[in-house]
């Protein structure tokens, strides 16, 4: 088989090298990617990559997106924080969000991150800009709610919008006070901090664990996290649990204090633990000082870190600066370098997921890596194995930072086996023998068998059951691969007909008639389903749960949607049948799909590039596909979309550009400040566009939204519409 070459692959090439169409395809492999981890790790506490991989991946969909800034998805994972709250706890809105932090990984990501403050602020390079920075803890991000004075209410992070009730468990931790001590008692504070466990009470409780035949946990923060999500508190309580205090969320009446210093301090008087080696620096220089001291002292600590966060001091700095995406502008997470290892690699085995992709896995000879043993890696695709050249038998460098599996970040050459030869990828597929193949530009062989290839037909089940999707409870991967295997499931809608075999699968082995009646009671529980479940739960590539929400949104309706996509299949195969010359793939040739009504109705969804619009549409081009879909309808209720209720802000809803330059701040706040009145700010300009706001020197887009009748408004009739 001739050798792929590396150059074709987009996770090999540097950012600055891809073309868009391969960055927009890059983006939406790095946010399904990014989304699977999150759910491995926020909500199951099972991670599968190591923190240095994921950190790669982040930084990579970042890169892309400020090289092309219009392909950002609105299922960025630069948008997202964790994942949805888990099943068995109730689930807690947050007063505000619980945000993530952007990382730093070299001197220059702290210079740039100071320099970004500075420019935001409008402040002069040499103007000096406080930072409490404080060693970062590995543990679990948790909330707490104070009514006047009196702990309420704890919850998870969650997906930063929504986390998990765990109030019962939190008061099992002795760091937690029951009521704040002191005069000083706001109405409502809701707190924020980390779940940790020491590495003594780990070693301890994995020691407990082995002798009870018990699985161990991976790390301190997994032990932390699967304590303080279980069901029984007592569980809970019986684990050596401790908590930092470092953040508020919000607070009633508004605060006195005016620095982020002078809040540890008052977090201390009221009777939390925080952090003793927090320290205030003044200078750049101090930040890297503090740094190297703590990276120092890392190995020493009673408990893991995985880096150093520096925090703007000045309060009213923090409030102007405000949120991009995901993360605060006004803080940022160093991150400490991975830790290092050799180990030898035993096998090279290929998975097959839901959408056919065949992902290379590394079988490693276990090994310690920082403390942790590690036994699996992935190696990402065929390119990077031929990348690396990679071989069986070959002893590896890898790396971890704080998580199970750690990267191979190289073969170590001169341990080469002599008998060695290069690791050939199949053609075939290892679960069904079709065909596998790779599409131009594309780093994934994928499986053509679709529903016929057992795994993906099991993974897709699997997925359409699951906590985004349909939300089967009972439905867990042993029962569907059983279920497959004896002919019972083929396709979801066959899931809502299990109830015509009651009888046969009481009589199988492990069932009754109990454990059964529970399984076809949360069916059929699941027969109502909202379009955005139900869309995500189709398993269409690229289409992620915030992709499906913003499919429902637009279309409102199944039926809608699906005759929608439908018609531009339709429109696009005839035209192409007319003009065979012009393209192979469904949607490859834009020129004829830009010229579909319904096609340019999806692709003016802000979020929806050509690249997703394309697979959305292919999935309907297939016969099977839409059987599924038919055949889902018959079983189930649809329901329609309902929009949140919008805010009372005049532009909440509205879509707005920002054109030249602006006087009363910058780009980047006014920005903003649109966001957290509930508009949405866009990039161009075009028929959905309600207000295009022109400062001095405006260009090409007050030009377009003239041609348009577009309204345009000076800076000073935008804040006068806004308040001021």
């Amino acid at each position: 088989m001739k050798k792929p070459a590396a150059k074709s692959d987009p996770t090999a090439k540097p950012v600055e090298a891809l073309t868009e169409s391969q960055a927009a395809k890059e983006l939406s492999r790095l946010a399904a990617e990014i989304q699977r981890h999150d759910r491995l790790y926020h909500q199951q506490d099972a991670p599968e990559i190591s923190d240095a991989d994921y950190d790669a991946l982040v930084r990579r969909n970042k890169a892309i997106e400020a090289r092309f800034p219009d392909l950002r998805r609105l299922d960025s994972p630069s948008l997202s924080i964790g994942a949805p709250a888990a099943t068995g706890f109730a689930k807690v809105t947050h007063r505000r969000p619980m945000l993530s932090l952007d990382n730093g990984f070299a001197p220059e990501d702290v210079t740039e991150f100071l320099g970004r403050v500075r420019r935001f602020l409008k402040l002069a390079t040499d103007e000096p800009v406080e930072l409490v920075a404080e060693p970062k803890i590995d543990g679990l991000s948790a909330t707490l709610t104070y009514e006047e004075g009196v702990f309420t209410l704890g919850a998870t992070r969650g997906d930063g919008s929504v986390g998990e009730d765990i109030t019962r468990n939190l008061r099992t931790i002795e760091d937690l006070p029951e009521t704040l001590k002191g005069a000083s008692k706001p109405r409502l504070i809701e707190l924020r901090g980390e779940v940790y466990m020491t590495r003594n009470d780990f070693l301890k409780l994995n020691k407990v664990r082995e002798k009870a035949g018990e699985a161990l946990f991976a790390n301190p923060r997994n032990a932390a996290a699967g304590s303080v999500r279980q069901l029984d508190p007592a569980i809970t309580e019986s684990r050596p649990l401790h908590f930092f205090a470092y953040a508020v969320g919000d607070i009633e009446p508004a605060a006195g204090w005016k620095t982020q210093e002078e809040f540890l301090k008052q977090l201390g008087t009221w009777g939390f633990k925080v952090n003793p080696l927090a320290r205030l620096c003044r200078t750049e220089a101090e930040l890297f000082a503090f740094y190297d001291e703590i990276g120092g002292k890392r190995a020493s600590l009673p408990y893991e870190i995985d880096g150093v966060v520096y925090k703007v001091n000045r309060l009213d700095w923090q409030e102007r600066l405000g949120f991009v995406g995901r993360a605060p502008r006004w803080a940022l997470a160093h991150k400490f370098a991975a830790e290092r290892a050799e180990t030898r690699l035993r096998e090279i085995r290929i998975q097959v997921g839901r959408t056919g992709a065949l992902t290379p896995v590394a079988e490693l000879e276990p090994i310690q890596v920082g403390g942790v043993v590690v036994s699996r890696a992935t190696l990402h695709n065929e390119d990077e194995i031929a990348r690396k050249d990679i071989r069986v038998g070959d002893w590896v460098v890898v790396q971890r930072a704080g998580d199970v599996i750690p990267q191979i970040v190289e073969v170590i050459r001169k341990r080469r086996p002599r008998d060695s030869k290069p690791f050939v990828f199949p053609e075939e597929c290892p679960a069904c023998r079709s065909k596998a193949i790779r599409e131009v530009d594309e780093a994934v062989r994928r499986c053509t068998g679709g529903l016929i290839c057992p795994a993906q037909a099991v993974e897709r089940l699997r997925h359409f059951v699951s906590r985004g999707a349909a939300d089967i409870e009972g439905m867990g991967e042993k029962h569907i691969q059983a279920f497959w295997e004896d002919k019972l499931l083929r396709r979801p809608a066959d899931i809502f007909q299990l109830h015509r075999h009651e009888k046969e699968l009481a009589a199988r082995e492990g069932w009754g008639p109990q454990s059964v009646a529970k399984l076809i009671a949360a069916i059929e529980a699941r027969r109502k389903m909202p379009l955005d479940r139900f869309i995500y739960a189709l398993g269409i590539r690229q289409v992620g749960e915030q992709t499906a929400k913003l499919l429902a949104r637009h279309y409102e309706s199944l039926p809608k949607w699906r005759n929608a996509m439908i018609e531009i299949a339709t429109a696009i195969r005839e035209a192409r049948t007319s003009k065979p010359a012009e393209g192979a793939g469904l949607g490859e040739n834009l020129a004829l799909a830009e010229s579909i009504p319904a096609y340019q109705d999806l692709d003016a969804i802000e979020g929806v590039g050509p690249s997703l619009a394309n697979d959305i549409v292919a999935f309907f081009d297939e016969p099977h596909n839409r059987q599924v879909v038919a055949d889902l309808e018959s079983e189930l209720e649809i329901q329609t979309y309902k929009a949140p209720k919008r805010g009372s802000s005049p532009v909440a809803g509205k879509t707005v550009v920002f054109t030249g330059t602006l006087e009363t701040m910058g780009r980047n706040e006014a920005k903003a400040r649109a966001e957290q009145l509930g508009a949405k700010v866009a990039g161009s300009v075009s028929k959905n566009t309600d207000y295009v706001i022109a400062g001095a020197d405006a260009g090409s887009k007050a030009k377009k939204a003239a041609e348009l009748g577009v309204a345009i408004l000076t800076e000073q009739e935008w804040l006068a519409l806004i308040g001021g």
